[in-house]
């Protein structure tokens, strides 16, 4: 008799079953989406590098063989399903991340938390994605990434102060940058929005205000309304 399936491996079927019948792909962008960012679970490993170079193929399949030597390393699903979304399959990806926050460890729970907060904060539903980040950032405080993703969404609402005081609290927490080196973004508007927070944070307002400048003319209403802030502030 064969083998049950792993619950990892039920769900990651049929995420793949949605994206081969064309779930979700190229997702069409939604006026009110509040794009900030992903964060991978396995960095250094090889697939979270093929992911930051941008040979998703390549990413997901390290993943798979890494899932299939260990089914129970969650960090491998969490990054698998970054791979999803990053290609614009976001139901597929949302279905193995709720698996890696009903079974992952702490550190794998946060990391699938905050990417279920940009999920939902692409789709629009903001409350939802600071819930989500909320969540995350419970589950270890001493951990930077939920803090970069809860800055993000804080100036894409208007509070440019509390988002500089996340920014700047997840800098601290983040000595050497390797938090950062584990972040991913689905639009380039969201490095853009980083890089911009980044500077003010740092106080390179030169650099700040370029990248401003840059996310204005993005794509994203809510992105641009906050760059607008910002280049009116003295």
């Amino acid at each position: 008799m064969p083998a049950p399936d792993r619950p990892w491996r039920t769900a990651a079927l049929a995420a793949l079953a949605l994206a081969a019948c064309g779930g979700q792909v190229d997702a069409p962008l939604r006026a009110a989406a509040t794009p900030l960012c992903a964060t991978l679970a396995s960095a250094p490993a090889a697939g979270a590098a093929q992911i930051l170079a941008g040979d998703r193929a390549q990413a997901r399949a390290a993943f798979e063989s890494a899932l299939a030597q260990d089914p129970d390393r969650l960090s491998a699903l969490n990054d698998l399903a970054v791979s999803y979304y990053l290609d614009g399959r976001f139901e597929a990806a949302r279905q193995l991340l709720d698996e890696v926050v009903a079974r992952g460890t702490a550190r794998e729970q946060q990391a699938a938390l905050v990417n279920l907060g940009e999920l939902y904060a692409l789709d629009g539903y903001v409350s939802a994605a600071r819930a989500y980040l909320e969540s995350a950032r419970g589950i270890d405080a001493s951990r930077p990434e939920p803090l970069y993703a809860q800055g993000l969404l804080a100036d894409a609402r208007g509070d440019s102060a509390a988002a500089l005081g996340l920014v700047r609290e997840a800098l601290r927490l983040d000595e050497g940058g390797a938090a950062r080196q584990g972040l991913t973004f689905v639009y380039p508007e969201e490095r853009t929005h980083l890089e911009a927070l980044l500077a003010d944070a740092l106080g390179d307002r030169d650099l700040a205000l370029a990248r401003w400048r840059d996310l204005k003319a993005g794509r994203f209403p809510a992105l641009a309304a906050a760059a607008q802030r910002h280049l009116e502030e003295p």
